[in-house]
């Protein structure tokens, strides 16, 4: 089956259209997603499931935050059982926002929290499939023999779903395919997409098409992958597979790094039609997730246009859309000693008048810096949307200000243009072509930002990146270095990946976090995971150096990468265990001291 395209154009805004999945009773506080409803915001409590008062209390607090639907953890058939207590009490309140039950690992905990919630959430990696990460050669009567037995597993969920009019969310996550899929896919975008589809196919097969999709993944790029994938398997497969789909990038962390990465991977893929539902998973209380949601939402039509672009259309396809490759140029000469483009890392540009505000107080040795100034570079900045003509590869190209297309289109544009021509000219990147006489809010700032130059850079495309939505001279320049990071781009600063907190937790994720960031936020290009537990699978720490993880209460497993090494350390000991370890793999430098006060 060849797949070409994940949406009808990269140039013009067209929502996907799907079939509607209802949740609850839209005429008391239920909700439709997908269709022409707008996007759902959703998120997660944190407390214990078995704290009948904390749940609806923070339930409560999610809906008065403007939250839609409220997930919660249902690990053992006795939390699942306590989900009856919970939504009566809320119904009580008046409050009758649908609630979702998290279920990873037991098919009988499902079948409980079914009885009592609006919707069911699987995880098809280890919902019935078996993980024990053994490597081994499946035959067809293998592979087919362990889906018969998951099919046996499933099917009554999905007897009972659509009996009591539930819906569902099938979502895959990057780090917990079974041994089933990895061994016969590898931890890819098409095993995440082949595992939710063999749970779709069972839910079809029994006529229950109340369910919705997800691919979540802590790496941006390789969630826009998964998404993009998927969307364009289920197009393939038919008209009648126009299921909704559920965004969300896991584990993406606290702050501005949470932000960053949440806006890279759900804003690109809202500004390409796709997404009927979201959730921004932050490392923070959990009714913070729901402003973002909101600015997030606000951003598309600001970053988009429904106008047609027949003209652009015509062109070739300026980047493969399912799998990552960064385009392919010559190395030129950006500054005096800065070369971009080819191999190199991508650059930063600012403004002159950044330069000159920033530049005085930087060190030679700073990691966060200024490598260019914007007026002073040898670009040809041009109208992507007209004929132009270049002389030589080596010149530096942009999407001249002012021109009437939103900047993804434009930059595609331009890509597609160079690409016509036969030109590999290196691109540099703007957040943005025309500015509003107000600043934006830094909050805004940074989420637009972090969605153009996020959504190129998962493109393969751009060289150099230049910052202008963010008035504020250092706060542009950080901006810039944290966008490349969280694209994957450059590494110059302790790279984290954690998860929210929720009722499986078994340490309080925001002290702990504070506490490794203290001890370890020195550490150049060394990726930490910090995981509450293990339900989403190793696998999410792929891309980490060093996972602390809770293993019991009370106990903390350390890993390198994905694999165990050392197990229940007392918490109290853990992140002195922690630098241990990243010491013993050469990884630690100490702290520079902190520079003496003046006298």
């Amino acid at each position: 089956m060849k797949l070409t395209r994940f949406n009808p154009s990269l140039y013009s805004f067209q929502r996907r259209l799907t079939r509607e999945v209802v949740v609850g009773d839209p005429a008391r506080g239920g909700v439709i997603i997908g269709g022409d409803h707008p996007v759902v915001k959703q998120s997660m409590i944190t407390c214990d499931t078995m704290d009948t008062d904390a749940c609806v209390r923070e339930t409560l607090a999610l809906v008065d935050a403007g939250c839609q639907i409220v997930r919660i953890t249902a690990p053992t058939v006795r939390d699942a059982a306590n989900l009856e207590q919970i939504v009566a009490e809320l119904r009580r309140r008046d409050c009758w926002v649908p609630i979702v039950a998290d279920i990873h690992f037991k098919p009988e905990a499902a079948m409980e929290a079914a009885k009592w919630v609006e919707k069911v959430r699987v995880n098809p990696g280890n919902y019935a499939d078996k993980k024990r990460f053994a490597v081994r050669e499946y035959t067809d009567d293998d592979y087919f023999e362990e889906l018969a037995r998951t099919e046996a597993a499933f099917t009554p969920l999905v007897l009972l779903c659509k009996q009591l009019g539930r819906a569902m969310r099938i979502g895959t996550n990057h780090g917990s395919l079974s041994d089933r899929i990895m061994n016969r896919y590898g931890d890819t975008p098409m095993g995440m997409v082949e595992s939710a589809l063999e749970f779709a196919r069972i839910c079809r097969k029994h006529d229950f098409h109340n369910f919705v999709f997800s691919m979540k993944s802590s790496n941006p790029k390789v969630m826009i992958e998964c998404y993009r994938l998927l969307v364009a398997k289920l197009e393939a497969l038919g008209r009648d597979w126009n299921y909704p789909i559920h965004l969300g990038v896991t584990e993406a962390g606290e702050g501005e790094d949470g932000r960053i990465k949440s806006a890279i991977g759900i804003g690109s893929l809202l500004c390409d039609g796709l997404g009927d539902t979201i959730r921004v998973s932050l490392t923070e209380d959990s009714p913070r997730e729901i402003p973002v949601c909101t600015d997030l939402l606000a951003q598309v039509p600001e970053l988009t246009t429904t106008a047609a672009q027949p003209g652009l259309e015509a062109l070739p396809a300026p980047f493969e859309p399912f799998t990552y490759t960064r385009r392919q140029t010559p190395e030129v000469e950006l500054a005096p000693g800065i070369r971009c483009g080819s191999e190199q890392t991508v650059r930063v540009v600012v403004t002159r008048a950044t330069w000159e505000a920033v530049a005085p107080r930087i060190s030679p040795q700073a990691d966060v810096r200024p490598e260019a100034v914007y007026e002073d570079l040898n670009l040809l900045e041009v109208d992507p949307r007209e004929a132009f003509a270049v002389n030589c590869d080596s010149q530096l190209i942009t999407v001249k200000d002012g021109v009437n297309l939103p900047a993804i289109a434009a930059f595609r544009a331009l890509a597609a243009r160079l690409r016509h021509l036969g030109r590999a000219n290196p691109i540099l990147l703007k957040d943005g072509l025309a500015f509003p006489a107000e600043p934006l809010p830094p909050a805004l700032a940074l989420l637009r930002s972090s969605v153009v130059i996020g959504s190129l850079l998962a493109d393969g495309i751009g060289d150099a990146i230049l910052i202008r939505n963010e008035p504020g001279p250092g706060q542009s320049l950080r901006l810039a270095y944290n966008i490349l990071q969280a694209a994957g781009c450059r590494s110059f600063k302790t790279d984290y990946v954690a998860c929210p907190s929720c009722g499986r937790t078994l340490f309080n994720l925001q002290t702990v976090t504070a506490r490794i960031k203290a001890r370890t936020e020195h550490l150049k290009g060394v990726k930490i995971a910090i995981m509450g537990c293990i339900v989403n699978g190793p696998g999410e720490m792929a891309d980490a150096d060093f996972g602390y993880v809770g293993g019991a209460p009370g106990k903390i497993n350390l890993y390198i990468g994905k694999k165990p090494v050392k197990f229940n350390i007392p918490e109290a000991e853990a992140v002195d265990r922690l630098v241990d370890l990243i010491k013993e793999h050469g990884k630690w430098v100490d702290p520079e001291p902190a520079p003496a006060p003046p006298r």
